[in-house]
């Protein structure tokens, strides 16, 4: 895992948030190959789930949410892990990574004993808007028993027991508290109608969103796997009642072909059918679909059963009616869903994971050396081809480089580079994940043999193999290859 970690922060996949400050903890930011990695696998995820299926539309809904309907799902109460602290080395961690040793339980960092109960910690992080100015507002405060979320920043003067709910500001703007969403499913479920309407869709239809969430995570750990700022791609799939464990069993597998279809091989994913006292409450069945990490098998994505606990939530707390009514029977009822909820940011690191290798292989001289490849799929490769110039001293060879870089350019996402000897730029391509590398020769000039003239020799990454192609047939040829 140190080797797959160093290499994201030296060739630009992912790097520490606010690193020459001394970093954030549990946060990221994605460089230019990362970000390109990134986009891939959500751009294909919306084709494959929303672009290439009728009864499927999108959304794309606010961070910032209202604190009702977060209370209505459950979330302000609920939403939790268990906490417990050190008191020997001050390490705080979830109740489930306490280590125990011949039945007693112990720190995983120092091995002490000395440690707190267990309690209740909510995940969800809080903010206000509006035009609050701290020097000159007047604060108002709302006892803690009136409280729609969790604990927050600021607590009245006058007692330990209340918190900043609203105050108003300067100009008598009402400022409130709201939080960022731990989830972008609750924006789906109160839009529902408001789709269901624009859309014209019939049962079964679903509603897919790709998004920010945030989680105050107790111990942010692995990487990027778990993050207080993160990714989500989620699809809440309405039902009728009586299709739901169908339809459930159907998009598990549909879930598992998707991550076959981007390089993800189906011996490193597991189904784990979450048991009934593990499962949300609300849920009439659940899998994990899982990967074998470096650092474990854990999971990627969620698919569950829902039923018709989230909808019938904000029916009861906003007034509004979330009911479907069936033309055919013509019944009003509240439909079930399926959710297939995925994480961008673990699925992009199980796939650099994936596709991280070394092997053995000549350098210019014949000598064999190590050489560290991203046998990414063609499809979520960041650069899907690297063009380049046999000499960069050789004008006719860089004119016809650049000619093939602009006939590329609008079909894929090309990188250009006449630095150093050919076989040190291969390095570079293949260790950046780059499935095929163009080299403009001679040949191409028509100088050694006139019927290569137009021809280049087509690289292939994981076997090293090459091919003369014609110039012409290059954007058909990378492209059947690619998708």
């Amino acid at each position: 895992m140190e080797k797959i970690v160093s290499l994201c922060k030296r060739r630009g996949f992912i790097f520490q948030s606010s690193e020459i400050y001394g970093g954030l903890n549990g946060v990221w930011d994605y460089g230019p190959l990362g970000v390109e990695l990134k986009r891939n696998l959500k751009n294909y995820w919306w084709r494959v789930m929303v672009h290439e299926r009728d009864n499927i539309v999108g959304l794309d809904g606010s961070i910032l949410t209202n604190p009702e309907v977060l209370k209505a799902s459950g979330h302000v109460e609920g939403f939790s892990d268990l906490l417990v602290d050190c008191r020997t080395c001050k390490s705080r961690m979830r109740a489930d990574q306490v280590v125990g040793k011949k039945g007693v339980q112990c720190c995983p960092r120092c091995g002490s004993q000395d440690l707190t109960e267990a309690r209740e910690f909510n995940l969800m992080l809080e903010t206000r808007i509006g035009s609050i100015d701290s020097r000159s507002a007047v604060t108002y405060a709302k006892p803690a028993a009136d409280l729609t979320g969790a604990t927050g920043p600021g607590m009245s003067s006058t007692s330990s027991e209340s918190q900043l709910v609203a105050v108003r500001g300067p100009a008598g703007e009402l400022v409130t508290s709201v939080y960022l969403r731990p989830e972008t499913a609750q924006t789906i479920f109160v839009h529902f109608k408001n789709i269901l309407e624009v859309s014209r869709k019939k049962l079964p239809f679903g509603i897919a969103q790709i998004g920010k969430a945030f989680r105050n995570e107790i111990n942010p750990r692995n990487f990027t796997f778990r993050s207080r700022e993160f990714e989500q791609m989620e699809l809440e799939y309405f039902c009728r009642p009586e299709e739901g464990m169908k339809l459930l069993e159907y998009w598990k597998e549909e879930r598992l072909k998707f991550y076959e279809n981007i390089g993800i091989p189906r011996s490193k994913l597991h189904v784990l059918t979450v048991p009934d006292e593990e499962r949300a409450f609300y849920s009439k069945g659940t899998y994990d679909i899982e990967y074998e990490f470096p650092f474990g098998r854990h999971e990627l994505e969620g698919v569950a059963n829902r039923t018709d606990y989230d909808l019938s939530q904000h029916q009861k707390a906003s007034g509004k009616s979330l009911e479907y009514f069936d033309e055919e029977t013509k019944q009003k009822f509240i439909p079930h869903v399926i959710e297939p909820s995925a994480g961008v940011d673990r699925t992009v690191l199980a796939l650099i994971c994936e596709a991280y290798s070394e092997d053995q292989a000549p350098d210019e001289k014949g000598k064999m050396e190590t050489r560290t490849v991203l046998r990414f799929h063609p499809r979520m490769a960041p650069i899907k081809c690297a063009v380049f110039p046999l000499l960069k001293n050789k004008e006719p060879l860089v004119a016809k480089a650049k000619e093939i870089v602009d006939l590329l350019r609008p079909h894929l996402f090309v990188f250009y580079d006449e630095s150093g000897a050919i076989g040190r730029r291969y390095r570079r391509q293949d260790e950046i994940g780059t499935p095929f590398g163009i080299t403009v020769d001679f040949e191409t000039l028509g100088e050694k043999d006139a019927k290569l003239r137009d021809t280049v020799t087509l690289r292939e990454r994981d076997s090293m193999k090459q091919e003369r192609v014609a110039i012409k047939d290059l954007v058909n040829t990378l492209k059947s290859r690619i998708h």
